[in-house]
C-alpha cells in the first residue's frame, strides 16, 4: 500500500498540530503494514478524534470545539471538509462538538490538516482523556450571570490538551462551566462542574465532583462552596493525578471518577488531592478573564423588514428562540437544529447570516442547537425572515418539541434501537397534536440508542433508551421509559427513574398518555417532575403504562424498528469505549520506552513537570508489564506500584538499587524542579532497563509474546 504524503507548509497551522498530524499519518501507515497492534492503534487514534463506526471501513471524525465556540470562517471550513471527505453533513453533539461521519481512515490526517488551517483541532476529542470542556452557550451574555465563564472554560481546555497527566487515564473525564445557578450547563452530571460565585468581591466557583449518567447515573457532590478562580486549574490537575493513580482500569463499568469518589468519599478524595499539591507546577494559576477576543456586534444598519410584517410564527419564535442579553438592546437568538444535523450548504449560508446580523462568535449548545449573539433588537424581524427561508427559524427551542437524540443505530456500534427515527416521529406528533406545547420549555424529551446516555435520557423529564423485549423466539425492538429527570426552573437537578420497557413503535402513544395525564391532573403552574412525584412516581406510571408493554398482541409493525422495513435484527457491535482485550508484554514495554523518551524530550525543553509525569508513567507501565508476565492482576496504578514492591521486589524476583514504591511516589512530595526531574528521570531509565533485561532473560526473544488479559488499552 502506498504511504500517504501530508504536507504541512501552511504557516497558519500550529506546530503542535503539525506534530499530531504527521504522527497520525505515520501510525496509520504502520497499522496498515501490520507493525502496530489493532488495540494499541485504537487507543492512539481515539485520542485524535478518529472513532470507529457501525459501518465497516469508515470512521466518525470528532472535532473538539471548547465550549462550542466557532467563528463563521471555521464553520465554513468544517462544511468544506465535510463535503470533501465525509457526507456533507455536520452533526452537533451534546458536548458542543461537531462530528463528521463516513470518513476513510486514510483521509483523517488530511481532514485534520485542513481544519488546523483555521485553528480547529481533534486532539483528545475521544479516548480516555479530558474530553471537550463544555459551558453554558449563553456565557458572556446571560442576564443572570455573575461573570463570563467562557475564559475559564477556554483556559482549562487548553491547559489540559496534550498534558501528560490525562492522556491515558482509566476512563474519560468531562467538565462543564455553568453561567449561573440555574445550571444550564448541567454541571450535576459531570465529573467536574463549576458554577460562578462572588465572595467578598472575589471571583470563584462552587465546585461539584463525581457526577455522571450512563447505566448507573449519579449526582455530582459538592467539593467546594467557593474555590477562588486562581485555584481552578491547580485543583483540577491535582484531582486528575489522583484519578489517574487510584482510578479503576480493569473493570470498565467501574472506571469513571464517580465510582472512585463513591468508594473513597468526597472528603478522602479531597485529602488525596491536597497531598498532590507539592508536585504541581502551579500552586496558583491566574486565568486571564480577557483572554478571549473582544466580541463586538456588527455595525448597525436600517432593517428592510419592519415590525408591521411580523407573523404569528415570528411571535412564537421570538418567545421561544430569543432572549434579551445583559447588554441592553441586543438579543441572543437560538437556532433549533433537528437532531443536531446541518448540511454543509446550510452551514455556509448561516455563516453569511452571522457576518451581517450577529457577532462572529457562534456557540453550539448542549442540546444540539446553535446560538447567535449580539443581534440588534431592530434586526430580529429581518433576521427571522432570512433564517426562515432555510428552515432555521422553527419555534420551540429547548421545548418539549426540541428533542435531544444520539445517532443510535444510524452509525454507533453500541446502538440497540434507532433513536433518530423515533425523535422525528415524536416531533411530528407534538407539532400536529400538541401545538399548544411548542412553547413549553419545562418538559424535555431525550432519547439514547442504548443505556450509555449519549442522548442524556436520564435527565429528560420524559426519556427513552434503546432496549429489546423477547417474546418466545422473537426479539422486539423496545425503549426503556424513564421519567422525572432534568433541571427545574430554580436550578434543582433530578435523575430520572426507570419505569418500564415498551416496544419502540408504541412510544408515541406513551408520550400521548403521559402528556394527557399531565394536562388532566396537574395543579396550577406545577412542574412536571413535581406532578410525577405527587402522583406516586415510578409505581404509579408503571401501572399507567403497563397495557402498552403487553407483547401478547404484537403485530408486524411492532417487530420493526423506526426507519426499517424488515423485522428487527439486534446487532450490537463492540463499542469504541471497549472493555477487556488481548495484549502482549513486549508491546506494553514499548509503550513504557515511549513514555521514557517523552520524559527525556520534555526535560531537554525545560518542561520539568511534564518530564516527571512521563517518567512516572514509564515506571508504572514497566511495573505493569512485569506483573502481567507473572499473571498478577492489575486494576489501578496505585495497586501496581504497591504490588510490584511486594510481589516482585520483596519476593526476590528482581533487585533494584532503590526502594521502588518510595521512589515512584516521591513524585508527590517533591517540587517539580530541574534537580528532582533529573534524578527521577535517571532512576526511571535504570528501572526500565532492568525490567527489559529481566523480561529478556525469562523467555527467548522469539517466544516472548505471552498474551495476557488486561485493560491496558481500554479506549
Amino acid at each position: 500500500m502506498k504511504n500517504m504524503e501530508i504536507t504541512l507548509e501552511n504557516n497558519e497551522i500550529k506546530e503542535a498540530d503539525k506534530i499530531d498530524i504527521l504522527e497520525l499519518e505515520d501510525r496509520i501507515n504502520k497499522f496498515r503494514e501490520g507493525l502496530i497492534d489493532e488495540e494499541r492503534f485504537k487507543l492512539y487514534r481515539l485520542t485524535r478524534g478518529v472513532y470507529g463506526q457501525r459501518q465497516l471501513g469508515v470512521q466518525m471524525f470528532r472535532i473538539k470545539i471548547p465550549y462550542g465556540s466557532l467563528t463563521s470562517e471555521q464553520l465554513v471550513r468544517i462544511a468544506d471538509v465535510s463535503d470533501k471527505y465525509a457526507t456533507g453533513n455536520l452533526h452537533i453533539t451534546t458536548r458542543q462538538d461537531i462530528q463528521l461521519h463516513y470518513v476513510k481512515l486514510e483521509d483523517s490526517p488530511s481532514v485534520w490538516t485542513e481544519l488546523s488551517e483555521k485553528n480547529i483541532t481533534a486532539r483528545e476529542a475521544c479516548g480516555n482523556t479530558v474530553r471537550n470542556v463544555t459551558a453554558s452557550a449563553e456565557a458572556g451574555i446571560d442576564p443572570g450571570e455573575l461573570f463570563d465563564v467562557a475564559p475559564y472554560a477556554h483556559a482549562v481546555a487548553h491547559y489540559f490538551m496534550r498534558n501528560p497527566i490525562c492522556q491515558e487515564m482509566g476512563r474519560k473525564i468531562k467538565l462543564a462551566f455553568s453561567s449561573s445557578n440555574t445550571d444550564t450547563a448541567l454541571t450535576f452530571m459531570h465529573d467536574f462542574g463549576f458554577i460562578p460565585q462572588v465572595k467578598n468581591g472575589k471571583k470563584g466557583f462552587k465546585v461539584v465532583v463525581g457526577g455522571g449518567l450512563g447505566a448507573q447515573a449519579l449526582f455530582a457532590r459538592e467539593a467546594f462552596e467557593f474555590l477562588h478562580e486562581d485555584e481552578v486549574i491547580p485543583f483540577l490537575e491535582a484531582a486528575l493525578r489522583v484519578f489517574d493513580r487510584h482510578g479503576e482500569r480493569e473493570k470498565r463499568h467501574k472506571a469513571r471518577l464517580k465510582f472512585l469518589i463513591k468508594e473513597l468519599g468526597v472528603d478522602y478524595f479531597l485529602e488525596l488531592v491536597l497531598n498532590e499539591s507539592k508536585a504541581l507546577p502551579f500552586k496558583k494559576y491566574k486565568i486571564d478573564s480577557d483572554i478571549l477576543k473582544d466580541v463586538r456586534p456588527p455595525l448597525y444598519f436600517i432593517p428592510k423588514i419592519t415590525i408591521a410584517k411580523q407573523t404569528s410564527k415570528f411571535k412564537s419564535w421570538k418567545v421561544t428562540n430569543t432572549f434579551e442579553q445583559k447588554q441592553k438592546g441586543f438579543f441572543g437568538v437560538f437556532i433549533k437544529v433537528f437532531l443536531g444535523d446541518i448540511s454543509s450548504d446550510k452551514a455556509r449560508y448561516l455563516s453569511r447570516i452571522v457576518k451581517k446580523y450577529a457577532a462572529d462568535d457562534i456557540r453550539l449548545t448542549i442540546n444540539q442547537n446553535i446560538l447567535l449573539k449580539y443581534v440588534h433588537a431592530d434586526h430580529l424581524a429581518e433576521l427571522f425572515t432570512m433564517l426562515d427561508g432555510y428552515g432555521f427559524a422553527e419555534p420551540g427551542y429547548d421545548s418539549i418539541a426540541d428533542i435531544t437524540a444520539c445517532p443510535g443505530t444510524d452509525t454507533c456500534n453500541l446502538g440497540v434501537t434507532n433513536s433518530t427515527g423515533l425523535a422525528g416521529a415524536l416531533e411530528d406528533m407534538l407539532r400536529i397534536e400538541y401545538p399548544d406545547l411548542i412553547e413549553e420549555q419545562h418538559i424535555k424529551i431525550k432519547i439514547s440508542g442504548c443505556m450509555n446516555a449519549c442522548g442524556q435520557h436520564m435527565i429528560g423529564n420524559i426519556g427513552f433508551h434503546g432496549s429489546s423485549i423477547k417474546k418466545d423466539a422473537v426479539v422486539i425492538p423496545a425503549m426503556q421509559v424513564v421519567l422525572g429527570g432534568g433541571v427545574d426552573p430554580k436550578g434543582i437537578s433530578y435523575i430520572a427513574d426507570k419505569v418500564i420497557k415498551i416496544p419502540t413503535k408504541r412510544i408515541p402513544e406513551v408520550v400521548r398518555v403521559v402528556l394527557d395525564h399531565f394536562d388532566e391532573f396537574k395543579e396550577e403552574g406545577e412542574y412536571f417532575n413535581h406532578f410525577y412525584t405527587r402522583l406516586g412516581g415510578r409505581k404509579y406510571f408503571y401501572s399507567l403504562l403497563k397495557p402498552l408493554a403487553d407483547v401478547s398482541n404484537v403485530n408486524e409493525r411492532d417487530l420493526m424498528d423506526w426507519g426499517e422495513d424488515h423485522h428487527y435484527n439486534q446487532a450490537i457491535g463492540v463499542g469504541e469505549c471497549a472493555g477487556v482485550i488481548l495484549d502482549v508484554i513486549g508491546t506494553i514495554l514499548k509503550d513504557a520506552e515511549e513514555k521514557l523518551n517523552l520524559a527525556k524530550t520534555r526535560f531537554l525543553n525545560a518542561s520539568y513537570s511534564d518530564s516527571i509525569y512521563y517518567a512516572y508513567s514509564a515506571f508504572v507501565i514497566g511495573a505493569k508489564a512485569t506483573l502481567l508476565s507473572e499473571d498478577i492482576k492489575c486494576n489501578t496504578q496505585r495497586k501496581i506500584i504497591s504490588d510490584f514492591q511486594e510481589l516482585i521486589i520483596e519476593s526476590g524476583k528482581m533487585n533494584l538499587p532503590f526502594h521502588f514504591e518510595r521512589m515512584v511516589l516521591s513524585i508527590n512530595n517533591s517540587e517539580p524542579n530541574k534537580e528532582f526531574a533529573q534524578i527521577y528521570l535517571s532512576e526511571a531509565e535504570q528501572f526500565l532497563a532492568r525490567v527489559i533485561r529481566t523480561r529478556s532473560a525469562q523467555l527467548p526473544l522469539e517466544e516472548a509474546v505471552k498474551e495476557v488479559i488486561s485493560s491496558y488499552y481500554n479506549a
